[in-house]
């Protein structure tokens, strides 16, 4: 309806309209909706009339306000034989529809909408070791940024959705914040409202995000190169790295603190958000591997041991007894190795710690 409303239903190959493609992008996504519900079906045999009707392609071409209030009250949560989709991507979909909605009409829950995305891509970046993910890492970096999102329109936002919406599902489920209901309630204007002396946690996640992609930019910095390669810091290269990240703008000093206490100083901090150049990750076990001949599950476990410092910087030894470690050996390194090798491995491990903190 509100496509519709800025004259989008009509354009050429000539001279393409974004709004009029994704009208028409929605329009064909809707129609092939309804045109996979069973008639037979005995809660759509009722409304057969307006199945078979708005099944047909044209008539989606132009929709009048008694089209689209057949729609919304016949048609709309009739149930479709579409193939099953997983459920996060459902939820993606829900989440940039509101966000086209809100850059459409101007709405105040733009901000909110954009930065619940925020988070998603920063989530999304810490499972670069997926193939499909890795492959949207230029659109995932791209969404965390501030530039992106300047002067944004709803066509812009419909890529976006058709190329994370599969990705969603791989974020762990403890990053999610998803809440269901299965009450009807009648909401008046949205309003956001900011708690003086209140910071929640996702405003430290969006600090996150604004550090790591001012970092990102700055990975030539000689302090970055030293905790990117596993070369050992100073005091010195810690006082330079914070005056960097003061002056940077992406935070207050009251985001800075609490960055250094929850990750037990700022080399961690910034280590866990650039992550180890994956070269560096195999150096580091290039001694645990030496003379030894491994089967494919200890090549395996080895390698999402690099994977993990690859994406975060530092491995706590008790994560090798969680999944995914357990997934290729439920009883951690010690199903695979001897003692003593767990041990070494566990001291690699404190080691490539140690080089990011003094």
């Amino acid at each position: 309806e509100t496509l519709d409303k800025k004259g989008t239903t009509a354009h050429t190959a000539a001279t393409p309209d974004p709004d009029a493609e994704l009208r028409k992008d929605t329009a064909e996504r809707l129609q092939t909706e309804v045109a996979a519900m069973n008639l037979d079906n005995f809660v759509v045999r009722p409304k057969r009339r307006f199945v078979e009707m708005y099944a047909a392609p044209a008539a989606w071409v132009t929709l009048t306000d008694e089209a689209r209030h057949e729609l919304a009250t016949e048609v709309a949560g009739l149930p479709t034989e579409l193939a099953s989709e997983p459920e996060e991507a459902k939820r993606f979909d829900l989440l940039m529809l509101r966000l086209q909605l809100a850059v459409l009409n101007v709405e105040p829950a733009f901000e909110r909408l954009r930065d619940q995305v925020k988070d998603i891509a920063g989530a999304l970046e810490e499972k670069a070791s997926i193939p499909m993910v890795n492959k949207e890492l230029a659109l995932i970096h791209d969404l965390q940024s501030d530039e992106w999102w300047q002067d944004v329109t709803a066509p812009m936002l419909e890529p976006v959705r058709k190329k994370l919406r599969l990705l969603v599902q791989f974020i762990e489920k403890t990053r999610r914040a998803l809440v269901c209901t299965d009450f009807a309630d009648e909401l008046g204007q949205e309003e956001y409202v900011e708690l003086p002396g209140f910071v929640g946690a996702g405003e430290f996640e969006r600090f996150r995000e604004k550090a790591r992609a001012f970092l990102r930019q700055h990975q030539n910095h000689a302090t970055i190169v030293k905790l990117r390669t596993n070369a050992k810091l100073t005091a010195s290269d810690l006082a330079e790295l914070e005056t960097l990240l003061a002056n940077s703008g992406v935070g207050s000093s009251e985001d800075l603190e609490k960055a250094k206490s929850e990750s037990n100083g700022l080399g961690l901090f910034v280590r866990s958000l650039i992550g180890l150049d994956r070269e560096a990750a195999k150096n580091a076990l290039a001694g645990f591997l030496a003379g030894k001949t491994l089967s494919a599950n200890q090549i395996e476990f080895v390698n999402l041991i690099v994977e993990h410092l690859t994406a975060r910087g530092v491995l706590d030894a008790a994560v090798l007894y969680e999944s995914p470690f357990t997934d290729l050996a439920p009883q951690g390194p010690d199903g695979l190795f001897t003692p003593a090798q767990v041990n070494t491995m566990v001291t690699i491990l404190s080691e490539v710690r140690a080089t990011a903190s003094i």
